[in-house]
């Protein structure tokens, strides 16, 4: 998966709490195995009308929000069934973090297996982010893994917190398996010696 490094980008902010995976990704969508082209149905629910028309109300349908790269959100995100495919749907719209106080277990897990970065902060940090990504065009946020850090527009900044281990995955661009082959040759190792110490197992 692609590394995560330093994202800038306009931040969407989504004042609701208790934000499900079937919001995220309604159930509907997930027939689909594959990882891509589930960005379009991404919060379908709220994006667009019984008609299939969008709503104009929703932020990620407004013109300076289109092209988000980050998700300011409320409390509990991602909590419901444990579906992946709602990180999926995020990082095929372009969503590569997402910051709130709270996050589901499953959903907080599954973000760092697929590349997306769950960043979550105090109530009061997350209330000047969200005043920073009300700004519309202007809500340009600069997340900086490797010093754990968020710069709003002004220059004002956060410090966050994050397991180191999960913290060097995502800089390493690291998925389940390509962590696992980085002990290759300790496991052909090992594998080699029980071959030779237990020939019939």
């Amino acid at each position: 998966m692609d590394k995560f490094t330093t994202l800038t980008g306009v931040a969407a902010p989504l004042p609701i709490i208790n934000i499900d995976t079937d919001m995220i990704i309604p159930k509907q969508y997930l027939k689909t195995i594959k990882r891509t082209g589930l960005g379009s149905a991404l919060f379908s629910e709220m994006r667009y009308k019984d008609d299939g028309s969008e709503n104009p109300d929703f932020v990620l349908n407004k013109p300076a929000y289109r092209q988000s790269k980050i998700i300011v959100a409320g409390d509990n995100f991602g909590c419901g069934s444990s579906r992946e495919h709602a990180p999926w749907a995020l990082l095929d719209f372009g969503i590569r973090c997402v910051i709130s106080t709270s996050f589901a277990d499953i959903f907080y897990n599954n973000c760092f297996k697929n590349g997306i970065l769950p960043i979550v902060v105090t109530p009061e940090q997350l209330a000047l982010l969200m005043d920073d990504a009300d700004r519309g065009s202007n809500a340009t946020v600069t997340v900086d893994l490797a010093s754990q850090t968020i710069k709003g527009p002004d220059g004002g900044t956060i410090t966050f917190d994050i397991d180191p281990a999960r913290k060097n995955i995502l800089l390493e661009g690291l998925d389940d398996i390509a962590s696992t082959l980085k002990h290759d040759a300790m496991i052909g190792g090992f594998e080699k010696k029980l071959a030779s110490e237990r020939p019939w197992i």
